[in-house]
């Protein structure tokens, strides 16, 4: 790393052009060095594995690597925070998350840029490759079009589909506020919460606290808060309306207890930060710069406790600790799709996990002498090695549970 910024540019580019182009390849998982070798992996043996799974596509997770496999897919409309740069532009993206599944989670991934002029053609595009695929992980795709895109296809499909952008975000998000809440002395239910931001990233979140307990919600975006009586909505949000009498976003931070931003730079005048509730709670995560920065909070509120989304200050909430794990605990259980009880069961693993003492490996990879569980740690570090364990073996039995009962309740 370096803080000259055409020094670093120059370190990126070069990162992904040497030895050889690209972040991923493409490996052979079995040997094939002899004649005998070939003809195994090729004509007349691999007739064998054909045959079988002609039988019964089921057998398609013994002979392939369909139950190994997930498609990074995205249309390049949302390429983190550079916009709609278009599907090639967005490969180098949808590699390095290729990079972060295997490195963190054992999983193949084949990175797919499709040039889609509809919603519908993208749409038919996934349905029609996914027979290929144990799972779909849907990337930087533009609001509200992400929405139809991953309900038609969780709909569709038989494997899980997991918009990250949306789902990966509110699991993380979920895991460090339980842990703050803990902290602060407050519980979910009788927290008063109010997001900044009402995308894709701000309603999976509230949709998720709802669902784990959490009563008081706002929604504010740039036109104010979001309530029973606003106008030009989209039908996305109507679920997330509230009654209230509140219209700014200093009327929704007067008070509140909690406040999530998935916003804009700079969006939270440190001043109102003198209007909310003892020992707030304060997630500032846009990126690259957040809606406040730590120091400037801290300045206002010295009871404060504080996560951002960048790896120099404490408690980045990071994509990262859950995808991977997520998507190793639903191809384990062959789980047919990412249910809400399997996001709820990935935020638990996370949050119990950070409460446990830290491994040396995790201190010696982020130079640390010291780290436990308090303001400064209320989430796991990525590079943490229980969290292939912790997290996936969660949503593996949160998936296998569900099954079973859906089994017991059809009598199938």
């Amino acid at each position: 790393m370096t803080d000259n910024p055409s020094s670093y540019r120059q370190l990126a580019l070069d990162y992904h052009e040497f030895p050889r182009p690209g972040k991923l390849s493409v490996e052979s998982s079995k040997p094939c060095a002899t004649g005998a070798e070939l003809s195994l992996a090729y004509t007349p043996g691999v007739a064998e594995p054909v045959r079988e799974i002609h039988r019964n596509a089921g057998n398609a997770y013994r002979y392939t690597n369909k139950g190994n496999l997930v498609a990074v897919i995205t249309d390049g409309t949302a390429v983190l925070g550079l916009g709609n740069v278009g599907p090639l532009a967005s490969k180098p993206v949808m590699e390095g998350k290729g990079v972060l599944f295997k490195h963190f989670a054992g999983i193949d991934v084949f990175d797919i840029e499709v040039e889609a002029p509809s919603v519908e053609s993208f749409i038919e595009t996934v349905v029609n490759i996914a027979p290929t695929f144990g799972g779909i992980n849907l990337e930087d795709i533009a609001a509200p079009h992400c929405f139809r895109i991953e309900r038609e296809l969780r709909e569709r499909l038989d494997i899980p589909v997991f918009h990250d952008d949306q789902h990966g975000t509110a699991v993380v998000i979920c895991a460090a506020l339980i842990n703050a809440l803990e902290l602060q002395d407050k519980s979910l239910a009788a927290a008063k919460i109010t997001f900044l931001g009402a995308g894709a990233a701000g309603m999976a979140t509230a949709r998720l606290l709802k669902a784990m307990g959490a009563t008081d919600i706002t929604l504010v975006n740039k036109s104010g808060v979001l309530h029973s009586g606003s106008e030009n909505v989209s039908e996305e949000v109507i679920d997330l309306l509230r009654d209230t009498e509140a219209r700014t976003l200093a009327d929704a931070v007067e008070g509140a207890d909690v406040f999530i931003g998935v916003s804009a730079a700079n969006a939270l005048p440190a001043d109102l930060l003198k209007t909310m509730a003892a020992k707030p709670i304060v997630f500032a995560l846009a990126n690259p710069d957040p809606e406040i920065l730590p120091d400037q909070a801290q300045a206002v509120r010295d009871d404060i406790v504080m996560a951002t989304g960048r790896s120099d200050f404490p408690n980045q909430v990071n994509n990262a600790l859950c995808f991977p794990y997520l998507f190793r605990g639903a191809l384990d259980a062959k789980a047919p799709q990412v249910s809400q009880r399997m996001q709820i069961a990935a935020a638990y693993a996370l949050a119990d996990l950070a409460r446990e003492p830290v491994p040396d490996s995790v201190l010696a990879a982020y130079d640390l002498d010291a780290l436990a569980f308090g303001p400064d740690y209320i989430i796991p570090k990525p590079f943490d090695p229980r969290l292939l364990e912790k997290v996936s073996t969660a949503v593996s039995d949160a998936s296998l549970a569900e099954q079973a009962e859906l089994q017991e309740k059809t009598g199938s």
